[in-house]
Formats: structure tokens, sequence, C-alpha cells
């Protein structure tokens, strides 16, 4: 069976999901997530934490239900602090590279990269 790897890149205010199956670097966008609270939060700080939370909760439940076997983040580094606190340490364990930087709104060719 070809492994599924998704790679998460995510900031404050958006998270991308991409997947590719097996070693391919044919990513496809999956999911497109943004932060709704952000604008209506009292502080970014507090939107960016509900905004962890939200994005951990999702990829605790799509772990849940095997839409992927490996996770790759590459994410804001304020963010990626919050995110990792906040993800299962079964889903942490499918996470094979992180990085932090800012790739929320990179096309697809250079999140291949």
């Amino acid at each position: 069976m070809t492994a599924i790897t998704w790679v998460l890149a995510a900031d404050g205010r958006r998270a991308r999901i991409f997947e590719t199956r097996g070693l391919a670097l044919d990513l496809q966008q999956v999911e497109d997530i943004r932060n709704p609270a952000l604008q209506a939060a009292d502080s970014i700080d507090k939107g960016r934490d509900s905004f962890a939370k939200a994005l951990a909760s999702f990829l605790e439940e799509s772990r849940l239900r095997h839409r992927f076997d490996r996770l790759r983040l590459a994410v804001e580094p304020e963010f990626l602090g919050a995110l990792r606190e906040r993800l299962s340490s079964e889903t942490l364990k499918l996470v094979y590279e992180a990085r932090s930087n800012e790739v929320s709104n990179v096309n697809v060719q250079d999140a291949r990269r």
C-alpha cells in the first residue's frame, strides 16, 4: 500500500494541506483552512492559539480516519510551537519533518522544495 504524506503549510492566519502518495512530488491541495477568529479576536495571540487548537483537532480527526500516514510541517515559527503543543502524541509520531518558515501563501511548485 502506498503511503500518503500530508504537507501542512501554516501560519496563524491560514493552513494549507497538500497530499502526495508514495515518493512522488506530485502535491495536490486537499484543504485550505482560514482562521476566522483572528479578525474578531481581541489579541493576535488568542486568535492564533484557538486556530492552533482547531487545526490540531482537524489533524487528529484526519489521523483517526487514516487520511494520512506521514505529516510534514512547514509552519511559521511563532505558530509552530503553539501547534506542536496541541498535537496528540500519536499525531506527533507521524511528523517526519518540521520546518519553521512562512509558507501558507506558497504555490504548489514552491511547496515541493
